[in-house]
């Protein structure tokens, strides 16, 4: 046993914090780049942006005026410290200081009631007992988005702490509220809580809400009649009545709000080629501070100061160049990325080549998760459409004459097929699987299935027009 020292050499990649900046930077959404640009901007006094500030030219202070201009900067650090203390991270958290703002439009903009909200609003004008509000709230709580329950009246019981009977006691008060048909706990109750509502004067209707909902569901009014022993066309009046009731009574009131996406990239057709531009419009023209940047080079400085503008300035600095950076490589992924595609800007999306990441990765020279990154939620608006850039790296699969052919094109294809078909006689599967064969696409019936469920496209005697 003894003690030895050795010598080894070992080459190892730190993290620093600046490239874990400029790696996040490099996979933000515009929205996040321009909160971490605007984050950034208000604990670094030395970034400016040019776009908001007048540009003025700072004298020179001289003799006493010098030492005064440096007190105040003291001051300002002081401040500034004290600032990021009371904004950022307090507890693992981040807290804005209140201000006081003038209202802007989008503070003005009102939002619609949510079904719960507005189911509460009718409880609280009822006249149920206190009892009764406290299990009908249980009961409104445990509604999905769609209005149905989906508790059962013991699960409801137990909650509350009374009995299943009262429960439904409760419930049934609560299914009178509007949307007419909520709180119904399956799609029948839903209909006929609706047919009873509008006095919807025809048994034949009741009928087939609860005995052949089934049928309905795949276009089988012939399957309804001959069960029924009636003509068609009694049959297909009663569903027609049926067709007009709400299966979805809370669909009104739903929470999702359209989402807006500016494009990051654009591309323009100009005369027989194509130019990719970046969308730089709304960020920042950002700059170091001229005054702050001259005064690091005083020699009368005090210590405090000159580490504290150091610091920033080092901040701002990596900031620019992250941000500078970011912008060059989704431009030179964009351009690699249509040069591979250069077939959908000419004709579309039936013409997209299947893609991977490596494709782009060996064309730029560089590592296939960063093209990763710089493709994760970013869109391009291009003469086809608005497109996320991910939408572009597709499998393919061979066709007959032994060329590849992207997944995203068989689907534009299959969609196009479905949208050509007789609405009374819908293309099964297969059919379509045999229509794709005569193109020159040889693909299994169930792959026309998958792709036909990833594009939310039902099946045939689903979209079978019942009238």
């Amino acid at each position: 046993m003894e003690l030895k020292q050795h010598l080894r050499l070992t080459q190892q990649l730190v993290m620093t914090p600046q490239l874990q900046q400029a790696i996040k930077l490099l996979q933000l959404s515009r929205f996040e780049l321009l909160n971490t640009i605007k984050q950034e901007m208000e604990t670094n006094p030395i970034l400016e942006d040019e776009n908001e500030i007048e540009l003025t030219e700072i004298s020179i202070i001289q003799s006493g005026e010098e030492k005064e201009e440096t007190r105040k900067l003291e001051e300002l650090v002081e401040i500034w410290e004290q600032y990021t203390q009371d904004v950022y991270l307090k507890e693992g958290g981040v807290y804005e200081r209140e201000e006081k703002e003038e209202a802007t439009w989008e503070n003005l903009v009102t939002k619609g009631p949510s079904l719960t909200e507005h189911l509460l609003w009718q409880l609280r004008l009822s006249d149920m007992t206190e009892k009764e509000k406290y299990i009908a709230r249980f009961i409104i709580g445990n509604l999905n988005e769609d209005g149905y329950l989906r508790s059962s009246l013991e699960e409801l019981a137990l909650q509350t702490e009374t009995t299943a009977q009262e429960v439904e006691k409760v419930l049934k008060k609560v299914q009178e509220f509007d949307p007419i048909g909520v709180a119904a706990r399956d799609l029948k109750e839903c209909l006929l809580l609706q047919v009873k509502y509008f006095k919807i004067d025809n048994p034949l209707v009741e009928t087939i809400i609860n005995d052949y909902l089934p049928f309905l569901e795949k276009r089988d009014l012939k399957g309804i009649a001959r069960s029924l022993k009636l003509p068609i066309e009694e049959i297909k009046k009663a569903v027609e009545l049926i067709l007009h009731l709400e299966p979805k009574p809370g669909r009104q009131y739903s929470s999702e709000n359209p989402i807006y996406i500016i494009p990051d990239v654009y591309v323009y057709k100009v005369e027989n080629d194509f130019v990719i531009v970046l969308n730089e419009e709304s960020l920042p023209k950002l700059r170091i501070n001229k005054y702050y940047q001259k005064l690091m080079s005083e020699d009368n400085l005090p210590d405090k100061v000159r580490v504290f503008l150091h610091n920033k300035f080092k901040s701002a600095t990596w900031l620019l160049k992250s941000i500078h950076q970011r912008q060059r490589t989704l431009y030179r992924v964009a351009y690699s990325i249509f040069k591979f595609q250069r077939d959908f800007l000419e004709k579309g999306i039936e013409h997209l080549r299947p893609l991977i990441l490596k494709d782009v990765a060996d064309d730029l020279g560089i590592h296939e998760s960063t093209v990763s990154r710089v493709t994760t939620n970013k869109y391009v608006q291009t003469p086809h459409g608005l497109f996320e850039l991910k939408f572009f790296f597709n499998a393919g699969i061979n066709d007959v004459s032994g060329s590849f052919l992207a997944v995203e094109s068989i689907k534009a294809k299959i969609k196009e097929i479905i949208a050509s078909e007789n609405p009374k006689k819908p293309y099964s599967d297969e059919k379509i699987a045999a229509i794709l064969k005569e193109k020159g696409i040889n693909i299994a019936r169930r792959t026309v299935a998958k792709y036909r469920e990833t594009m939310g496209i039902l099946s045939s005697n689903q979209r079978k027009k019942l009238l």
